[in-house]
């Protein structure tokens, strides 16, 4: 009996698409891990672009940092039509102001019920992880099961040890809705992680790193996708650039 075939959500970056077997399982969570300068919400919003213009999948934008306006006109410099998009109800973004600790996943739950998309960007998950750092602390009723779980298995309160808990149940949420997700996060520049969390990496179904040196006024930029689950991937450098339409993958040069 013949294996039953991954269904897979196209990035819509050729090349990228190429290095994963033709896109990223379908439900998968998926960090996509980078410090300043490399583009991970350019990338994050490229995939949600690309999939309402090419594809016809709904898409959500969830930002925690910019706000709609700061997006459109990142948008504008690659001439995506944000709003032509979200009049067609193929693109929504939601800013949530991690400032008001006010339920997260009640919010995104609503919002993904309502809008029903294919995909999911939370840009970015390293601010979402200190909101909700601080929400475990002060028993938000949205993560109370960090305390929940302290009761049963008394352990020491440490910054590390509720992040884990709230990462786990943020991750096991969103996989619920079985949406094909990408997390930014920053990447710690010298301790060899692959999140700001230190986490994350391993809860993800997969991580996508980018890497940028910048030498003079010249821009080297490349990504490796250093773990996905349920398909085999590219496991070499992926020269990249940030181009008029978005990223761009150099394939000339892998």
């Amino acid at each position: 009996m013949p294996l039953e075939e991954i269904r897979r959500t196209k990035l819509g970056i050729q090349g990228l698409d190429q290095a994963l077997k033709g896109g990223i399982p379908e439900g998968n969570v998926v960090l996509i891990s980078g410090g300043a300068g490399t583009g991970k919400s350019t990338l994050a919003l490229q995939y949600l672009v690309s999939g309402a213009t090419l594809f016809g999948e709904k898409g959500l934008y969830i930002s925690t940092e910019q706000g709609r306006e700061e997006l459109i006109k990142q948008a504008s410099c690659f001439n995506w039509d944000i709003n032509d998009l979200e009049q067609k109800s193929l693109l929504r973004i939601i800013y949530f102001d991690i400032t008001s600790g006010s339920n997260f996943m009640g919010k995104l739950g609503d919002a993904i019920q309502k809008f029903g998309p294919k995909r999911i960007v939370i840009d970015s998950l390293t601010t979402l992880t200190d909101s909700l750092l601080i929400s475990g602390i002060t028993d938000d009723a949205g993560f109370s099961m960090v305390q929940i779980a302290e009761s049963v298995n008394p352990i020491p309160r440490t910054e590390q040890v509720i992040a884990k808990s709230i990462l786990y149940k943020l991750f096991k949420e969103i996989r619920k809705y079985r949406v094909t997700t990408l997390m930014t996060t920053e990447l710690p520049e010298s301790d060899g992680e692959l999140s700001a969390d230190g986490v994350s990496e391993f809860i993800a179904d997969g991580v996508v790193m980018l890497n940028y040196v910048g030498v003079g006024s010249v821009d080297f930029r490349s990504m490796i996708v250093r773990k996905m689950r349920y398909t085999d991937h590219n496991k070499t450098t992926i020269p990249y650039a940030m181009e008029s339409e978005g990223i761009v993958i150099k394939e000339s040069e892998i």
